[in-house]
């Protein structure tokens, strides 16, 4: 659980902000969304 939480903090703190930055906002919304919805159909699916 802490290695989870680590790594929320740093694409939280770091990463989405300097996607940002770099003018590609609308990319990194998606690629999140996209990953979390993979990851609750995976986490579904997988048990």
């Amino acid at each position: 659980a802490a290695a989870a939480g680590a790594m929320l903090f740093v694409v939280t703190h770091e990463i989405i902000p300097e996607s940002h930055r770099q003018g590609h906002a609308a990319e990194a919304t998606l690629g999140l969304v996209f990953g979390f919805c993979l990851m609750m159909v995976l986490d579904t699916a997988l048990g």
